[in-house]
Order: C-alpha cells, then sequence, then structure tokens
C-alpha cells in the first residue's frame, strides 16, 4: 500500500496555489497539442535573455545528426567577461517532459550562474516526441555538444571546460549525454548537472505512486512523456540508456555529477538510485533531495527559502568544478 506523500514546503504550497489553473499534474497524449499552445511552459521562456545587457545573444543554425535536420542553438555570451581568455561553457539541455520547450525554456538560471560564474551557455534545441520518438531528441542534444566543442574558442568558449545542465527531461537528456559521449569517445564534459532529471521510464517507484494527481508532473504526465519517447517499448525490456539513463548497466566513467530532486515529486526515488549507482560504480556525485520540493519548484518559486538554498547549492558546486 502507498503511503501519504511528503508535505510540500509552505511557501511552496502556496505557489502551487498560484500556478494550478495553468499546470496541472496529469496530462494525456491528446492534450500535448493544446498545452504547447497554452501560457504553461511557454511562461518559463518570456525572460530577458540578456539579464540586463549582461549576454549578447545569438540563435544559430548548426549541423544536427547525419542524414537529420539542422539544429538551433541559442548562444549566450558575456558581454563584458571579468577574466581574459576562453570561458567554461554550460551547455543546456531544456525541460518538457519530452514534448514540450524549446531552447529558451528554463535557459534563465543556466544565465544566471553563468554570470556570476564567468560563463557562456549555449542552450540546444532538440526534435520533440511523439513526432520525434527516440533517438531523435538525444542525437540532436549529442550533435549540439560536438559543435559546441568543435567551435568553442569561435564563441569565446573552453572545450576543455564544459558542463552540461539540465532540468526534468532536460536533465534526463544531460545524464544520456553524458553516457552517450563516453560510449562514442565524443567530448568529455567535466560535470554534469541534473536538476530533477528524468531519468526511468518504468514510472514504478514509491514517490511515483505516491504522487499521483498532486503537484507539477505526477505519474500520469510521466507515463505520457515517456510513452510518447518510446512508444510501445516503454517500461519493456528493450529500453536503451541513451533514452532512460537509469537504464544504464554501467556507470562508470562519467564526469562528476549533480543531482537535486523534492521530497515531494515524482522523480524523487529514481534520482536517489541513480546517484547512489554512481558512487557504487566509483563516480563522484552530490545529491540533495530538497524537503517539500515540488517538481521544478525553483524556477516556479524562485523566491522561497529553499529554492535560494537550492540554487545556491547549484552555484556552490559549478565554482568548486571550475576551480579544481
Amino acid at each position: 500500500m502507498t503511503s501519504a506523500p511528503p508535505p510540500f514546503d509552505p511557501e511552496l504550497a502556496a505557489a502551487l496555489e498560484l500556478i494550478k489553473e495553468f499546470i496541472s499534474p496529469g496530462m494525456s497524449l491528446e492534450d500535448i497539442e493544446e498545452i504547447r499552445r497554452g501560457p504553461g511552459i511557454t511562461q518559463l521562456a518570456e525572460v530577458d535573455l540578456t539579464l540586463d545587457g549582461a549576454f549578447s545573444i545569438e540563435d544559430r543554425e548548426v549541423a544536427g545528426p547525419v542524414g537529420d535536420p539542422d539544429i538551433s542553438l541559442l548562444i549566450c555570451r558575456p558581454t563584458a567577461p571579468a577574466t581574459a581568455g576562453p570561458l567554461p561553457v554550460i551547455y543546456h539541455v531544456h525541460g518538457g517532459g519530452m514534448v514540450l520547450g524549446d531552447n529558451r525554456v528554463g535557459v534563465s538560471g543556466a544565465l544566471e550562474y553563468a554570470r556570476e560564474l564567468d560563463a557562456v551557455v549555449v542552450s540546444v534545441e532538440y526534435r520533440l516526441a511523439p513526432e520525434h520518438p527516440h533517438p531523435a531528441p538525444i542525437e540532436d542534444v549529442y550533435a549540439g555538444l560536438l559543435w559546441t566543442a568543435e567551435h568553442a574558442k569561435e564563441i569565446g568558449g573552453d572545450a576543455e571546460r564544459i558542463v552540461i545542465m539540465g532540468a526534468s527531461a532536460g536533465g534526463g537528456l544531460s545524464a544520456a549525454l553524458a553516457l552517450l559521449t563516453r560510449d562514442r569517445g565524443g567530448p568529455r564534459p567535466i560535470g554534469q548537472l541534473l536538476l530533477c532529471p528524468m531519468l526511468d521510464d518504468r514510472n514504478d517507484t514509491p514517490s511515483a505512486h505516491q504522487m499521483v494527481g498532486i503537484g507539477v508532473w505526477d505519474r500520469t504526465a510521466n507515463e505520457t512523456g515517456w510513452t510518447a519517447l518510446l512508444g510501445d517499448r516503454r517500461g519493456g525490456p528493450d529500453v536503451s540508456p541513451y533514452a532512460a539513463p537509469a537504464r544504464a548497466q554501467d556507470l562508470t566513467g562519467l564526469p562528476p555529477a549533480f543531482l537535486d530532486v523534492g521530497s515531494a515529486e515524482t522523480f524523487r526515488d529514481e534520482v536517489v538510485t541513480y546517484a547512489s549507482r554512481l558512487w557504487q560504480a566509483g563516480g563522484i556525485a552530490e545529491l540533495h533531495v530538497w524537503p517539500g520540493g515540488f517538481h521544478g519548484f525553483d524556477g516556479f518559486a524562485p523566491q522561497a527559502a529553499v529554492s535560494q538554498a537550492a540554487r545556491a547549492a547549484h552555484v556552490s558546486w559549478l565554482r568548486r568544478l571550475l576551480a579544481a
């Protein structure tokens, strides 16, 4: 029997009340088109990407996977870098449950960190499911990383100091990217910042059952996202780790990871398990489970105390990583 879910942090519970008319925890395949047209996730992209002139912004079309269309990269460079020479690069992968969003969604967080750390941000646009199922999204993300590493000097970046970052589906794709580039002998990111990552298509953990109908992204929505990506393979025996990183048998040789998740969200248990498996494989990982946090809480309620603590932890980890 599934127990009651952990309570939400009081500040976050108040924020949920304000956004519930725009964002429902459940989503079906039939809902995807309407949600894409609605105000929910698009509001996350309606920000001043220059951060009051701190960054110059460029949209660039670059080569996609062999035989597939070009992809769009959003390239954000500090207008007055504090240091000379090539800068670290944050390679950002947007969220949206594999079915929503574009390369502007969620990038404001990466830009805030880049402003503090004097870094370039590159945010990749990938094809969305269900129109483009696996492996289209991860292949687009990999193609964008290849371009970023090969052209780092051109955009003021350092190919030897690329950090991959994503939240939700973007976190899952970032974890998959770390696996894929390791296995293909591609660019070697120095770290992976995995924020409430979407890792496991089996969707059957205690936290997934606890959060049905609650919060921002519940078990029904999660099943919809994974089914859009994988079709009838979802939950079966033959799912690629480059689609669902929790399926990976070998987690050795991966870059240091930062993982965080709320205690009151669907992904809690799969994220904790993934961090534990990284340690068991001899890897480096830092894990935070934020009490009372719902999915993506720091983006929806950035002024809450727990959100500020989470974002401070992200910057602290990045600063230590880049100083190493």
